[in-house]
């Protein structure tokens, strides 16, 4: 049994991903903390690297959050940009280099990107912008983490249970089930692989 923080826990694709980590102890954390044993905010280092000096020893850190602002290109103010990349993208990030302080040898983390940098919708560019950046840093930056530490990003479509909020806006897009997602999850924590890009779609 390992060790797992699992940031954004009570979200929809927190909830996916707990159900692929039933076989270890998962400790929960999230922006606002409601519900969860910890409060985090991963755009700021601080707060990561508290959250981790709190928990004690670890051996894997699996995100679920990363906050996007939606806009046609034209349109996106800076501050919508930079919201998106200090949060999907610089956040993620300071999660990896903050941890590589504390977690144990041999762990994983486990980030999130998404479908949009594949198949682009509209009002979207900040949402595929940063997903692609993730998936290229996570085939990057395996090559550099010591001590046999893991990394890999889950890349998934809509979930079923958040069609209801996103559906109208990716229309001829299959929603999968949550526990489809945690299945790519658990292969990130529970495997060997590293550097990957774990695509769920339908």
């Amino acid at each position: 049994m390992k060790t797992v923080i699992l940031i954004g826990a009570k979200g929809k694709m927190g909830k996916a991903a707990a159900s692929g980590l039933k076989n270890h102890r998962v400790v929960t954390a999230s922006r606002s903390g409601e519900g969860c044993d910890y409060k985090v905010d991963i755009t700021d280092k601080k707060s990561i690297s508290d959250l981790f000096k709190q928990v004690g020893e670890f051996d894997a850190v699996v995100n679920t959050v990363g906050f996007c602002e939606y806009a046609e290109f034209a349109d996106m103010t800076d501050e919508q940009w930079n919201t998106t990349i200090l949060s999907k993208l610089i956040g993620q990030i300071n999660l990896v280099k903050t941890g590589l302080d504390f977690i144990k040898d041999k762990g994983s983390f486990t980030l999130i990107s998404g479908i949009l940098n594949v198949k682009p919708i509209p009002f979207a560019i900040a949402d595929a912008t940063t997903s692609g950046a993730i998936d290229t840093f996570v085939k990057c930056v395996a090559h550099e983490l010591p001590r046999g530490i893991r990394i890999n990003v889950v890349n998934p479509t809509v979930l079923e249970e958040a069609w209801d909020v996103y559906g109208e806006m990716m229309p001829g897009f299959q929603p999968v089930p949550g526990v489809l997602v945690g299945k790519a999850f658990e292969r990130s924590v529970d495997g060997f692989i590293t550097g990957q890009v774990l695509f769920v779609d339908a």
